[in-house]
């Protein structure tokens, strides 16, 4: 059990770190980067339909791509994306009575020919990509993500898709740029045999029957991640409930396997409303109140599909019944349940252009962990579980990937992005103002793809503070900063000593205050990278007592 335990915690990191290592290539361009073929055109909606063929694990479908112009001009060609094996079989030009447009295949982009057509700026066009094929088979889902063709425990199908990083133009065809949401939202139609149930992102809008098969129509009508429009399908039993939001009540659905309804009733029961009050209270209002809220059971384990968040923990507390921190604290909730919805806010609502940014999204959702734990069981409580997820923290690689080139960071992203913004929280020393800093970045970002710099930008003008340093020690630096000090009795004076300290192995300017305990209190302390000597109260301590919260190293010197 205990290295089963380690398996899980890892398997992120590895996963992501595996994929820095390969090395680039063309496609890791055309897939990662806003090129010519892409930037002209702005994806206004996807209506999405799919016909799912069980016994042969393969599917075909259309879909109805929306966009506006950009520039006018002759763009002569527009890039698709579509991953190998699947294949597009025709491409239809909505406008005009154009018919069919011509197009060529390299490896996992599709060029589609416009040939000599005028496109003029804000002009609105819609085309029809016909598809079909195999789809990638997820191998561990969901961090090797594709279709998941599992069996529930009496062997009955149970399907779904996760494809975060690596993109949903590996079942169906899109932009696969994450900058590039649907701004008016999507549909997704799933076809299955009539014994099957199929879910959606948003509100199921309609249900037809033909042929002993049910198509099931859902809609969001917000900007969506591609990655976050998903398939579930399986023999699911369903309930409905209104949670208290701040937007007043909020429609919540639930989709679990017919057998668990009642075991799922009484799990979600305890933490999905008091969740909801901790978020709305530090980030603001749930932000997709128009397309409602679900939970929809997995196989695997879990993904912050926006709207209807895949949940597989189980029905237990922590992390498949462990405490990631080792705190005690992970152990009194469930964390597929509280980390995923967590991404409503930072990922779904605040997305980043380039999944190099991934630390907005990870570090922030890692950090509502801390802020839900504080909600419940107070401000100790936070500290200790912030404090005890370090240890999963390995500090080799940045958690700032490569741009362009559809590259994630280090996966320490998530527990280093959360000690991040606590060290930051210690900074501000002012929890007024950095609760209207997280509510401000919902509210200004509001539905926006963005970068990490803008989010940088952001929390530095609200807090007044010099974080620029210490934003790029921790985001783009491999190892966090090393304060190097020596303790020195004062002769002839008992109750005072001297501090001689300074930042090492830090970036150029970085000068972070700290927190340190001087006869039971706490005391400011102003490091740079230049040596300075302060006199402190008191006996000598054995080794400085710097504040837990932040999160950085100490080394004692000999002078």
């Amino acid at each position: 059990m205990k290295y089963f335990f380690y398996l899980l915690i890892f398997l992120l990191p590895a996963s992501i770190t595996a994929q820095t290592e390969r090395p680039l290539t063309r496609q890791d361009t055309l897939r990662g980067s806003d090129g010519t073929f892409r930037t002209w055109w702005d994806v206004q909606r996807y209506d999405l339909a799919v016909q799912v063929d069980i016994d042969n694990k393969s599917i075909k479908g259309k879909n109805t791509i929306r966009f506006k112009v950009n520039k006018s001009g002759k763009p002569r060609r527009l890039q698709l994306d579509l991953q190998m094996p699947m294949s597009i079989d025709k491409i239809e030009y909505v406008q005009f009575k154009y018919g069919a447009l011509p197009f060529q295949r390299e490896g996992n982009v599709y060029w589609v020919d416009l040939g000599e057509r005028v496109f003029e700026k804000d002009s609105e066009h819609s085309i029809v990509v016909h598809f079909s094929g195999t789809p990638r088979a997820a191998i561990r889902a969901p961090w090797d993500g594709g279709w998941v063709w599992a069996k529930d425990s009496l062997d009955r199908p149970w399907i779904t898709v996760a494809c975060q990083g690596l993109g949903a133009s590996v079942w169906y065809p899109c932009k696969d740029y994450q900058g590039d949401e649907p701004n008016k939202g999507a549909s997704l139609a799933i076809t299955v045999p009539d014994s099957l149930t199929a879910i959606g992102n948003g509100r199921l809008i309609k249900k037809t029957s033909a042929n002993g098969n049910h198509t099931w129509t859902w809609e969001v009508n917000s900007p969506i991640n591609n990655y976050n429009i998903i398939p579930y399908i399986g023999y699911y039993a369903n309930w409905e409930e209104k949670l208290k939001s701040l937007n007043g009540p909020l429609d919540a659905s639930y989709w679990v396997l017919d057998y668990n309804l009642e075991r799922a009733k009484a799990h979600f029961k305890r933490d999905v409303q008091r969740m909801f009050d901790s978020f709305e209270d530090w980030f603001g209002p749930y932000p997709f109140f128009n397309d409602g809220y679900k939970l929809v059971e997995t196989s695997h384990l879990g993904m912050e599909h926006q709207s209807a968040v895949a949940y597989g923990n189980k029905y237990t507390d922590g992390y498949l019944g462990n405490d990631l921190s080792g705190s005690g604290w992970g152990m009194k909730w469930d964390y597929i349940i509280i980390h995923e919805t967590g991404h409503e806010w930072f990922a779904n609502n605040v997305s980043t252009i380039d999944i190099a940014d991934m630390w907005v999204h990870e570090g922030f959702t890692s950090y509502s962990e801390v802020l839900f734990v504080e909600s419940n069981f107070g401000k100790k409580a936070a500290d200790e579980y912030n404090k005890g997820s370090r240890k999963r923290i390995g500090n080799k690689e940045p958690i700032i990937g490569k741009y362009g080139v559809n590259r994630r960071g280090s996966g320490d992203m998530y527990p280093k992005g959360m000690n991040l913004l606590h060290t930051i929280r210690q900074i501000i020393d002012n929890d007024i103002q950095f609760k209207k800093i997280l509510r401000g970045l919902n509210q200004t970002f509001y539905h926006q793809t963005i970068t990490s710099a803008d989010v940088e930008a952001y929390i530095i003008k609200q807090s007044g503070k010099n974080l620029a340093p210490i934003f790029d020690q921790y985001l783009r630096q491999a190892n966090i900063p090393v304060l190097e000090y020596s303790l020195k009795e004062v002769a002839g004076n008992p109750n005072q000593y001297s501090l001689k300290m300074r930042w090492a192995d830090v970036v150029d300017g970085f000068a972070m205050p700290v927190k340190v305990t001087v006869q039971g209190k706490d005391k400011w302390i102003y490091p740079t990278t230049e040596w300075k000597t302060i006199k402190l109260a008191g006996k000598k301590p054995a080794v400085l007592p710097v504040n837990e919260n932040f999160y950085i190293e100490t080394k004692a010197i000999t002078e």
